[in-house]
């Protein structure tokens, strides 16, 4: 089956140009949708104080995503709870750790991230378990990162804060996408709830991340693209490998080091392990980035706004021609 549009079930990126998808639609000449296929929304002040959770009373915040860390900090102003400057905070990623300077004065404060997987941030927690973690998330009942902390066997406790909400996705016709990409078992279950005939479509279903495997297969939909995997650790790359004939590979499971093997937290100084990785980044760093990213923003709608005025220029000079030259 020759593929040509692909609904991708993401926002589409900030910067188009410099994201992995640019080389699909340049290379491939492929025509991507990205709509996102939920919603986040707050839980309550009201509803979160039934849970018996008092934000002060931990040592340290675990935040896997920008929704998280938003949520965190709404919760607490909305429980009029001041947060200690000795909190400290553990990111899965540098991305999200940098996000933090929305919210709080990086030099007063120590953050620590992973550097690309949940799993590469457990590693780092492992060396500070005398820590009281606190895990604000959705109200889901468990997910792979809960599972990861709960192997790892960490002290924290969940805290939800907000729930995703399937969004209509009715303007959509399944016909008219070859494929659709998934990255979440919310965005199956949304698939589902606005497409319940999808199993009967011909439309090939590309997936990234066990958790959604396993929601796929839970509905009976086949994956024809299994992602992330060892050549292939972007969905993007997943369906450009998948466009030049490449068989499938194994999906890849990623673990903290500390489940590997259990004795590594203890021979750490033998076997040359990596020290734990913080950051007190600079607030002048990431306001950089922001305007860098809104700069090229405004240069990309300027751009389109010219070639519009371009096309609409032309075709009025194409009019005011037929209007003195009549047939």
């Amino acid at each position: 089956m020759k593929i040509k549009k692909i609904l991708i079930s993401q926002p589409e990126p900030a910067d188009l140009d410099k994201s992995p998808y640019k080389k699909l639609i340049s290379d491939y000449k492929l025509d991507l949708t990205f709509y996102k296929f939920f919603e986040v929304v707050g839980i309550g002040a009201t509803e979160f104080r039934k849970s018996r959770i008092h934000i002060t009373e931990y040592t340290a915040v675990i935040f896997n995503s920008k929704n998280s860390v938003d949520h965190f900090f709404r919760m607490a102003k909305e429980l009029r709870e001041v947060i200690p400057e000795s909190m400290k905070y553990f990111c899965s990623t540098e991305a999200i750790a940098l996000y933090l300077q929305n919210y709080i004065q990086y030099r007063k404060r120590k953050i620590f991230y992973g550097s690309q997987y949940f799993a590469d941030l457990v590693d780092v927690m492992s060396k500070h378990r005398e820590e009281k973690f606190l895990f604000p998330c959705s109200d889901e009942k468990q997910t792979e990162y809960t599972k990861l902390l709960d192997k790892a066997k960490f002290k924290y406790t969940k805290a939800p804060m907000y729930r995703s909400v399937p969004r209509d996705l009715k303007q959509f016709k399944l016909e008219d996408f070859d494929m659709i990409a998934l990255f979440s078992p919310i965005g199956v279950r949304s698939l589902l709830i606005n497409f319940p005939d999808v199993k009967e479509s011909s439309i090939l279903v590309a997936a990234f991340g066990t958790s959604t495997h396993a929601a796929l297969n839970a509905a009976g939909i086949k994956i024809t693209i299994a992602a992330p995997t060892k050549n292939s650790p972007s969905m993007a790359m997943a369906i450009e490998n998948h466009l030049l004939g490449k068989q499938q590979e194994a999906v890849l499971v990623v673990k903290p080091s500390s489940l590997k093997n259990s004795k590594s937290s203890h021979t750490s100084k033998n076997t040359g392990a990596k020290k734990t990785k913080s950051v007190f980044a600079s607030k002048t760093k990431y306001k950089q980035l922001m305007e860098e990213k809104k700069a090229k923003a405004a240069a990309r709608r300027a751009e389109r706004a010219a070639e519009k005025a371009r096309k609409e220029a032309e075709a009025a000079a194409k009019g005011g021609d037929t209007t003195k030259n009549p047939s």
